[in-house]
């Protein structure tokens, strides 16, 4: 065996125990937002923290390096899928040993904290109680971005998107989010004034009940493909998705106001795509999904794409009574209306896929400045409520709709938000292809069936891990790069039928 070969196999082992350590991480965190009691969570941060460093420790061993160099040095011995594992150890090399630890345990510790804190001051709508923590975590996050910047080349900004989305800078973004920000008010009103002149929706018949919008949200997850023996659907405050290959584990968020099916499904399209990473290449780099905004389109192409189409809400309409009883609300037209409904809407997760994108400009922008140190964290809440202004003309009329709404910045995930937009985006032009690639595939979604999906998504998407890069993951799927047009293109035929 060659040194390089030799080399290689000794970071395997060692990138093995990094992905299995980062599987522990993902069941901690499931159970900080589903299961811990109220009173665990300063322990807990002081686990997050140790785990952080031990994952940290792993990474910056001297001995990497020296393994990295000498694998590098012979790169002919390797085939394609080991290449890219290479690649992607050196990504992490390089990030890792750009953070100094305690800034790593120090960031895991103030995420968990300040967590803690916003879920009270979000049902409180008291930004107060959580300015002074996000500054501090600000501090920190922007710590990390300047240190991962300057080890890669790269603006703080684009290294904090970089580590959600691999390649994503600002300079991708910019050109994307300003045309539909162009595109959205005229499109917006024009949709809003087809609405007006249909008539009144037929309103729910008393509650839905939460216990049988689970069951029912457990029964369409299994139709479209969900193994419940390898995975799981619990509730959540923010619906959201973690685990690997055979452990996953969903939540959902439901209302006795509002049929809640969606949050699940979203949540599903993520479960799919990480049950159908190459299990041969399970807890290595290469094995792992590619970034959030590849991860986003799996999402979005299920609740988006395939959940709210026309083909799909036939189905539903006759599975709803099953579980919520007979009502006019359920018939394929009221149905399809209510679950295309077009609004100005303050909460992100409630939009619908016209607005949606707006919520997410919003966030992309006021983050870009607090990096860049031109928005104080006393000043978030009048920003939020003027770029919201801006772009939807509508003002929040509290915190907790305002810039309290997500967890995301409470736990330092800055440089994440443009990745639902983009996903939106891709989840479009990957459900084009589908289409093309397999006839009939409305007809499949119809009778309830998604297995040819399911397994041309496997092929296409799923099973490649990190094989190659999003651009050439985009381009080998569709046949050409990210094209916004495709998704307008969605919108105006959904929502402004000729």
């Amino acid at each position: 065996m060659s040194d390089s070969l030799s080399a290689y196999k000794t970071l395997e082992a060692r990138f093995r125990r990094l992905g299995v350590l980062a599987e522990v991480g993902g069941l901690l965190g499931w159970d900080s937002a589903v299961m811990m009691p109220k009173g665990s969570g300063g322990q807990r941060g002081e686990v997050y923290a140790e785990m952080a460093a031990l994952k940290h420790d792993l990474l910056v061993d001297p001995m990497i390096e020296t393994l990295l160099d000498t694998a590098e040095a012979e790169v002919s011995v390797f085939n394609p899928w080991q290449a890219a594992n290479l690649r992607e150890m050196r990504d992490q090399w390089i990030e890792a040993t750009a953070v100094p630890v305690d800034l790593v345990s120090a960031l895991a510790k103030q995420a968990n904290d300040l967590e803690l804190l916003w879920r009270d001051a979000r049902e409180n709508s008291d930004f107060d109680a959580v300015a002074q923590p996000l500054a501090d975590l600000l501090s920190l996050t922007k710590q990390q971005a300047i240190a991962i910047g300057d080890a890669k080349g790269l603006s703080p900004y684009d290294a904090l998107m970089g580590m959600f989305s691999p390649g994503q800078t600002k300079a991708d973004v910019d050109p994307i989010f300003d045309n539909y920000a162009e595109f959205l008010p005229n499109f917006l009103e024009d949709v809003l004034d087809y609405q007006a002149r249909l008539p009144a929706l037929p309103a729910y018949d008393g509650p839905l009940a939460v216990v049988q919008q689970h069951a029912l949200s457990q029964h369409l997850l299994g139709e479209i493909g969900f193994d419940f023996n390898r995975g799981r659907l619990d509730t959540s405050e923010h619906p959201f998705c973690s685990g690997t290959l055979d452990d996953i584990r969903m939540t959902g968020r439901y209302s006795e106001d509002e049929l809640g099916i969606m949050p699940p499904i979203h949540e599903l399209g993520h479960a799919i795509y990480e049950m159908q990473l190459p299990k041969e290449w399970a807890f290595q780099p290469v094995g792992q999904s590619l970034g959030m905004a590849i991860h986003e389109s799996q999402s979005l192409l299920h609740e988006l794409q395939v959940a709210r189409s026309p083909a799909y809400i036939r189905y539903l309409s006759g599975i709803l009574p099953q579980y919520l009883g007979k009502q006019p609300a359920w018939e394929e037209e009221a149905l399809a209306r209510r679950l295309n409904n077009v609004e100005r809407s303050y909460i992100r997760v409630e939009a619908d896929e016209v607005t949606y994108p707006a919520h997410v400009i919003l966030r992309y922008r006021l983050e870009q400045a607090m990096i860049a140190g031109d928005l104080a964290i006393s000043d978030l809440p009048g920003a939020w409520s003027d770029e919201l202004d801006r772009l939807l003309g509508i003002r929040p009329r509290n915190h907790a709709e305002g810039c309290l709404q997500d967890i995301h910045w409470f736990v330092g995930l800055m440089g994440y938000f443009p990745s639902y937009s983009l996903g939106a985006m891709l989840a479009a032009q990957i459900f084009q292809a589908a289409k093309s690639a397999l006839p009939n595939l409305e007809q499949d979604i119809e009778r309830g069936e998604f297995s040819r999906l399911r397994g041309w998504l496997g092929t296409q998407v799923h099973g490649k891990g990190r094989l190659l890069l999003p651009p050439e993951l985009i381009k080998s799927v569709t046949g050409a790069p990210l094209d916004i047009e495709i998704f307008k293109s969605h919108l105006k035929a959904r929502y402004l039928p000729a």
